[in-house]
């Protein structure tokens, strides 16, 4: 029997332009019947204008993502919505400019950090980050 806890759901909300941060967390809230902050989380990304809602609180994200297709003011706002797929890579940022790929693939590495095996590390001092690459999507959590 695993005692291997799944990574909590993810849903990605695109083209959010038009919808200030706190009142996507407003209609997600209304929309879910959750609290923000106590149930989810809502990380904003405004560089590609996306938001990535995580749920703490176990929630039916399939059946979110379609009241949320349906909802009217997501509607008016043209937000879409979907479920984040598994991914088996993810950028670090803030990356001390003195730290190697052999540093970085140990910590990524370590059970205790949520990691697994990497497979790959880019380093991209200049942006102070880096891609890593997990053998399976297990380890990115």
């Amino acid at each position: 029997k695993s005692t291997e806890r799944s990574p909590p759901p993810l849903v990605v909300f695109e083209n959010i332009q038009g919808c200030s941060p706190k009142c996507l967390r407003m209609l997600l809230e209304n929309i879910s019947g959750l609290a923000v902050d106590d149930d989810f989380t809502v990380e904003v990304i405004p560089e590609i204008n996306v938001a990535v809602a995580t749920f703490i609180k176990s929630i039916d994200t399939e059946e979110l993502v379609k009241k949320c297709l349906q909802n009217k003011r997501i509607k008016e706002f043209k937000i879409t919505a979907r479920l984040l797929e598994s991914t088996q890579s993810i950028k670090a940022e803030n990356i001390p400019a003195s730290i190697s790929t052999d540093y970085i693939t140990i910590y990524f590495e370590s059970v205790r950090n949520g990691g697994g095996p990497v497979s790959d590390v880019q380093l991209f001092p200049e942006e102070n980050s880096a891609i890593i690459t997990f053998c399976d999507h297990k380890g990115n959590t």
